[in-house]
């Protein structure tokens, strides 16, 4: 593989990524939510850091980053739409534009509807996604700012990327996520298997995330309001995507 790909937890159930390309050696980080664990891997494996990749706002994924910067003084490159509440940026970008490390590429796509503005970062050499609280680990972001509308637009945009892409998203939420699947899409024998290993993982202290984009199209309510049983479950049948979509975000709120 061309490049390093290294998960990093963070406060309680925050990730980070290090991604590093291999042919110049840099490194960008996805997401600040504390900066001691991402300086203790970079120290750990003798590596530097050039940029800092921004996907939203929120406290939770910015907050390390001054502490992080004062001993990599990388650039920082985040959403343009949201350069108003991010921390100062030094590349701002909007959907459709590409931000280079070393020999990697990473395309941005706007998936507002946690919050607006809010970017993901694909990397097509890399088959990897950095999509933070967009799409999630058998789940999506809570709807603070945008409309499920937006939402489900923005979970249309990922579900066309490659199937074995690799999906990195923001937070350990996965085994709540897999209780509240199997109440919208109970015979779906991939998720009650996706469910007991998650069981298995989380009591061995292991991550469930990344995830892949095929397990996430099998087992994630979030992108299957096209699926039969989940209408039947719902009583949906002749309902838009959106409209189930929304449905299923609206019972998520509520478990």
């Amino acid at each position: 593989m061309p490049f390093d790909l290294i998960t990093i937890p963070c406060l309680s159930d925050n990730y980070a990524f290090l991604l590093r390309d291999h042919d110049s050696g840099k490194v960008a980080v996805v997401d600040v939510p504390e900066a001691g664990p991402i300086k203790t891997e970079l120290e750990a494996r003798g590596w530097t850091l050039d940029q800092v990749w921004l996907t939203h706002h929120h406290w939770d994924h910015v907050d390390g980053l001054a502490d992080l910067l004062a001993t990599y003084p990388a650039k920082v490159v985040g959403a343009s739409a949201d350069a108003h509440r991010l921390p100062p940026l030094d590349q701002a970008v909007a959907e459709g534009d590409t931000v280079v490390l070393g020999s990697l590429e990473a395309e941005v796509f706007d998936v507002s509807g946690h919050t607006v503005g809010h970017i993901a970062l694909y990397v097509p050499k890399a088959k990897c996604c950095f999509t933070a609280d967009s799409l999630m680990a058998l789940g999506c972001g809570r709807l603070f700012e945008g409309t499920p509308a937006q939402m489900w637009g923005s979970m249309q945009k990922l579900m066309a990327l490659p199937r074995d892409t690799t999906i990195c998203s923001g937070h350990e939420y996965t085994a709540s996520n897999a209780k509240f699947a199997l109440t919208v899409d109970p015979d779906n024998a991939a998720l009650i298997s996706r469910s007991k290993d998650i069981e298995v993982r989380r009591e061995n202290g292991e991550p469930t995330v990344p995830s892949t984009l095929s397990t996430e199209l099998d087992t994630n309510p979030f992108l299957r309001p096209a699926n039969p049983g989940i209408r039947a479950t719902l009583g949906m049948q002749t309902a838009s995507d959106a409209d189930v979509f929304a449905e299923i975000r609206k019972r998520k709120d509520n478990f």
